[in-house]
């Protein structure tokens, strides 16, 4: 599909479908669903006096033209109260536009920039939000389908700007839009694969490509170069998988300064969790081939940083493994020795990305990375406290989380901050090791971030908790069913502005 911006006047453009908006109390329609109504005679004029378009959020009518126009439809596209209007709204609504209209079998049409006119928001940001939304939102994961007898994709989409000083400024953000919406699109892919594709080994190949495709640099570590690394948390838990484990590292070097101190990302990279001896019951193990998106979601990063080229350092770290039950499977009653030299007592085989990411982190901090965002689908509490609306934010440090809400609320990628308060740390104290890996059910998703805590000593670090975002079961807006992408425009976003605005 290709998205670009075009010169022109809306309502002279000819493409098989134009579409335009109306904020919801508006009685006549202006700019260029004014210029549309005057040439179809006063028709959507007359639906707003009807009632039948009242421009409420969400709300799609399709008008034929009869001729009366170069394209054969017009699609009114309802943007809800102006004083409500966001630039993530913008991302929504590009996203049902296109499904809808795929559904109506339009494969080429044009747009206005929503928001950018009345509701007076940043024109190239609604650019932006119209590539993301348009591409998220006709995102489908169906490589294992049978193709239908008559298959159909949307193949142009235009944005019509009447005003030619904004064109280069439109077209960069669209191609902007484009970057990150094809980064979560992989991300997608990744998380939507069946474990018996994606493998570890396969979910290395898979980044190795990519790593290969953009100029980043890439290595792996296998089970033995592990194992001399001191790396016996990562390892228990990849003991009981007749699957190898691989420890994917990902650089990007874009600051003047090759050698200069890195950025670290760290994704959780379970690619099927049965929970282990600690066994899932089967209903919750259905969704479980996505437990790699954390680390799906860094290595997609990785890709859009690389076109984007912000001027900083990165390294990203994905500990791969499956979480299987074999007969030389980690058991209740463990102890493992992480590689900065703690040991874990194990209680519960389930709760085992924290384990992986335990040397994961380690070896950030022998690489000195700073700051170090870790993200995993690391634990069911997170669900039971924010839904599937927003993943959570655990860090000491206040400079960070502040900065990752903000990349995410740029996003439209919703976060929520928890405490992180010393009485936690309680949950973690084992009596014959260090720590043990799981606490008490309550407060379960500040009891892993505490464990995490154990593994980064006192340099600016957060952990996302993506358990409850990382899955849909329905189409909302850019989400599609299965995986979400999210948060990879986040990081992108945080990793941008961190290269500008370096943490304090």
């Amino acid at each position: 599909m290709q998205i670009k911006v075009e010169a022109g006047d809306i309502s002279t453009y000819s493409a098989d479908c134009v579409v335009v908006n109306l904020f919801e109390g508006i009685t006549a329609p202006g700019g260029g669903t004014g210029a549309l109504d005057a040439a179809l005679d006063g028709t959507i004029a007359g639906l707003l006096a009807s009632g039948d378009i009242r421009g409420k959020e969400g709300e799609l009518t399709l008008l034929h033209t009869g001729g009366k126009l170069p394209t054969p439809r017009v699609l009114v596209a309802g943007l809800g109260k102006s004083g409500d209007f966001t630039i993530d709204k913008v991302r929504t609504l590009s996203a049902n536009i296109a499904r809808f209209l795929r559904g109506k079998r339009v494969g080429s049409y044009a747009t206005i920039a929503h928001g950018a006119g009345i509701a007076g928001l940043d024109a190239a940001a609604c650019a932006q939000a119209i590539a993301e939304g348009t591409h998220l939102g006709l995102y489908r994961f169906n490589r294992y389908q049978k193709p239908p007898d008559d298959p159909f994709e949307v193949e142009t989409v235009a944005i019509v700007e009447n005003d030619g000083a904004k064109f280069n400024i439109l077209q960069a953000a669209v191609e902007r839009g484009v970057i990150l919406a094809e980064a979560a699109e992989f991300s997608r892919d990744l998380s939507n694969e069946p474990a018996n594709t994606l493998t570890p080994t396969e979910f290395a190949a898979r980044a190795q490509a990519m790593a290969e495709q953009y100029g980043l640099g890439f290595r792996v570590f296998e089970r033995e170069q592990c194992a001399e690394m001191g790396m016996g948390s990562f390892l228990g838990v990849a003991r009981g998988s007749a699957q190898p484990p691989k420890f994917i590292v990902i650089t990007y070097r874009g600051a003047a300064d090759a050698e200069a101190q890195a950025i670290g990302l760290v994704g959780k990279g379970i690619t099927f969790d049965t929970g282990g001896i600690s066994i899932k019951p089967s209903d919750a193990m259905l969704e479980m081939k996505g437990d790699m998106s954390g680390g799906g979601a860094i290595i997609a990063a990785m890709g859009a940083i690389a076109r984007l080229k912000p001027a900083v350092n990165v390294t990203a770290l994905v500990p791969a493994t499956e979480n299987m039950p074999g007969s030389n499977a980690l058991k209740p009653s463990d102890i493992l020795r992480a590689m900065n030299g703690k040991t874990i007592e194990v209680v519960n085989t389930d709760a085992e990305g924290r384990l992986i990411l335990a040397d994961a982190l380690s070896y950030a901090i022998q690489l000195n990375l700073s700051p170090i965002v870790d993200v995993a689908t690391l634990t069911g509490a997170i669900s039971i406290a924010l839904g599937n609306a927003a993943f959570g934010i655990f860090s000491p440090h206040d400079g960070l989380v502040e900065r990752i809400k903000q990349a995410g609320e740029r996003a439209g990628e919703k976060s929520w901050p928890f405490p992180m308060w010393p009485e936690y740390k309680d949950l973690i104290k084992s009596n014959i090791a260090d720590m043990k890996n799981s606490g008490a059910r309550g407060a379960g998703s500040i009891a892993a971030a505490f464990f995490l805590k154990e593994f980064v000593d006192d340099r600016p670090w957060a952990h996302l908790d993506i358990a409850g975002v990382d899955f849909y079961d329905a189409e909302k807006g850019v989400l599609t069913k299965g995986a979400s992408g999210i948060p990879v425009r986040t990081l992108v976003g945080l990793v941008e502005d961190l290269a500008v605005r370096p943490l304090g």
